[in-house]
């Protein structure tokens, strides 16, 4: 269980990525399946030729952020549809992972990784990591939310919004979307170095059905706690994702095969995409966002007092 925990808070990193495209700009991106690949890549084998663990996870986030970039240019400069830019992307991707490690698999056996602090304290696989590992994410939710609330981060989400009403304005709508699709993949290709070297290795294959995972949590996550302010929105995410893992761990223990984990999150996805229109589903989101903010006010008064 508190596997599955962890593996969630690390994919909630990806997952914050991937509502920057779908909930901020309103953006299909499909790159999501490579760009983690390729972070998984570049931090394996810079990790393999001696480079530092946690530089080779800053390499993750650039590269990954590149292939945003080339996807922005493609629909806004080539004039490509959104959806088909993400896949272009995502197939030129995979021969660029591959040409990256030099095969289809990277082990990280006896190399120092980020999480190699961790398993000599002892500590990964216990509820310590996963406290370090939330905190990781609510830094990540931290710096999203302050980015949303500044102008450039405005002009972003009204882009997402109304993309005609904020060029009007002489916002370049352009600029502002390939600006998200880096942003957004950077956080995906850092999401995947974090992954292989939790894993010991990276494989080209790993990013399949990423986007898939991604889109689960942040429905999943938002639908339960609401969207209302953004930091409840992102903080959302991070629970979206682990509940998702949590899901697909309850459903291997169930008798499920690991060849099935593609089928439980098309099935979550669609889950979650119907439940919200059920009432009766609607009546316990509400209830729980409204003892989320009576609690609050009881703290308020209390600190007041």
């Amino acid at each position: 269980m508190i596997t599955a925990v962890e593996l969630g808070l690390i994919y909630a990193i990806m997952a914050l990525g991937v509502y920057l495209t779908f909930r901020i700009l309103d953006f299909p991106d499909l790159t999501v399946d490579g760009s983690f690949t390729t972070g998984a890549a570049v931090a394996s084998i810079s990790i393999v030729n001696g480079v530092n663990p946690i530089l080779a996870t800053i390499f993750a986030f650039f590269i990954g952020a590149l292939a945003g970039v080339v996807t922005g240019l493609l629909h806004t400069k080539g004039k490509i549809d959104g959806l088909l830019a993400g896949i272009l992307t995502m197939i030129a991707l995979y021969s660029i992972n591959l040409r990256i490690m030099g095969k289809a698999n990277t082990p990280l056996l006896g190399e120092s990784t980020v999480m190699t602090p961790l398993r000599e304290a002892k500590l990964l696989g216990t509820w310590g990591s996963v406290g370090l590992m939330f905190l990781g994410c609510l830094v990540a939710v931290a710096l999203i939310v302050w980015f949303l609330r500044t102008d450039v981060g405005l002009a972003m989400r009204a882009t997402g919004d109304n993309e005609e009403m904020i060029r009007s304005f002489g916002v370049s709508t352009d600029n502002q979307k390939i600006l998200g699709l880096a942003i957004s993949n950077g956080f995906v290709g850092f999401a995947g170095a974090l992954i292989a070297q939790y894993q010991g290795f990276a494989d080209i294959g790993m990013g399949i059905g990423v986007i898939l995972i991604g889109l689960a949590s942040v429905i999943v996550g938002q639908a339960i706690f609401g969207q209302k302010f953004i930091w409840v929105a992102a903080v959302a995410v991070i629970f979206g994702s682990v509940i998702y893992r949590l899901v697909i761990q309850l459903a291997l223990n169930a008798g499920l095969e690991v060849n099935d984990m593609k089928l439980i999150s098309a099935v979550l996805v669609v889950v979650a995409l119907i439940l919200p229109q059920w009432k009766g589903f609607a009546k316990f989101g509400n209830r729980i966002r409204i003892n989320g903010k009576s609690a609050s006010k009881e703290e308020a008064v209390k600190t007041n007092a």
